[in-house]
């Protein structure tokens, strides 16, 4: 069955974690009194992106700045579609100058970027599919963006609300397995919004909470490989059984700060 499954190559924009640390919470993961072992977080992330390359995966990356600790987050920075980027505006101020820093890059590479007027945080609450963008709101990301997203990119947004705060971005309680699937923790949504996405993928993949607390959500797949956190061991067995290859990448010391392995990564669909 694995075979079934076509990979896709991918483009990533990724930040190295040289300046990361925890040294403000504005999630429910972060304590600014857990030490954050950076040398051990450089490796991890190293080992991710060497996973992305070994798969045939193209990896770009913007330098980091010194006084952003999260911008090793890059999923946060904007949503590219079709070469188009649409960029950020983060809710929390200590994170608002990485949008300046991010629209600088996609500039030189040879991108526009359009600003968002209300409060968006990229692929954090965007997570496109084939046919739709799927965009959560409830904690970071406001409806009035997901009307923004619409307008962009003139493609259907779904508006998904999350219920619970350790399920701050839409990336931590869903993510996209190819073309026609996703995979997901239902209880992170509030009914209504569960009972649209059982409407618009009746054979997704349901994670448990022991799942989406090991951060097994917050993966990245490329329609066969889903690169994706280690102990998320019930959810990698349900997608063995649906035809895809886990890749376990470890990025515990990310964890500590609310991150994973979709987090610190960006995805440029050109």
């Amino acid at each position: 069955m694995p075979d079934s499954r076509v990979p896709r190559p991918r483009r990533f924009l990724v930040c190295e974690p040289r300046h990361f640390a925890v040294q403000y919470a504005i999630n429910p993961w972060m304590r600014p009194d857990t030490p954050v072992d950076v040398d051990l977080a450089r490796d991890q992330w190293k080992a991710l992106i060497s996973a992305y390359r070994a798969h045939g995966h193209t990896v770009d990356s913007v330098e980091p700045v010194a006084g952003l600790p999260d911008m090793v987050f890059a999923a946060n920075c904007a949503l590219v579609l079709e070469g188009r980027v649409f960029g950020s505006s983060f809710h929390a101020p200590e994170r608002r100058p990485e949008s300046t820093a991010y629209e600088t890059w996609f500039k030189a590479a040879g991108f526009d970027v359009y600003r968002p007027e209300s409060v968006c945080e990229g692929e954090g609450d965007l997570v496109p599919t084939r046919r739709y963008v799927l965009a959560g709101t409830g904690f970071r990301t406001t409806p009035e963006a997901h009307r923004e997203v619409q307008e962009f990119f003139g493609v259907p947004v779904i508006s998904l609300q999350l219920v619970d705060p350790l399920f701050y971005h839409l990336d931590t309680a869903l993510f996209v397995l190819d073309d026609d699937n996703i995979a997901y923790y239902p209880e992170a949504f509030s009914p209504g919004s569960r009972e649209v996405l059982a409407r618009l993928f009746p054979d997704a993949v349901l994670a448990t909470r022991e799942d989406a607390f090991a951060f097994g959500l917050n993966s990245v797949s490329d329609g066969r490989h889903v690169f994706i956190a280690p102990r998320a061991e019930a959810l990698a067995e349900q997608l063995v059984r649906h035809g895809y290859i886990p890749v376990p990448v470890d990025l515990s010391e990310f964890q500590k700060a609310g991150g994973g392995i979709k987090c610190c990564t960006q995805e440029i669909r050109s």
